[in-house]
């Protein structure tokens, strides 16, 4: 009788998508709505982001990058009326 060799798979698949988080994750690690992010994007107020399709997607690092850029070291308070 012959063994019938079956070749194993040489890696695990690779994630394509593994740096990248989508506007939901985002909205709800940021703690707001992905309307929100939308608003951003339209505006070109937001992290940078990438399309597929109806998805978007968010490089980490972008954001990480972007979240920094926005750090201020004495952030502008509104103040109240009638003082």
């Amino acid at each position: 009788m012959s063994q019938m060799m079956i070749p194993e798979p040489a890696t695990e698949p690779s994630n394509l998508l593994a740096d990248w988080i989508s506007r939901e994750q985002l909205a709800k690690d940021l703690t707001i709505k992905p309307d929100t992010l939308s608003r951003w994007e339209a505006r070109r107020e937001g992290p940078p982001c990438m399309r597929i399709g109806r998805k978007v997607f968010y490089r980490r690092s972008s954001v990480e990058a972007w979240l920094l850029s926005r750090e201020q070291s004495h952030p502008n308070r509104k103040r109240r009326a009638g003082r």
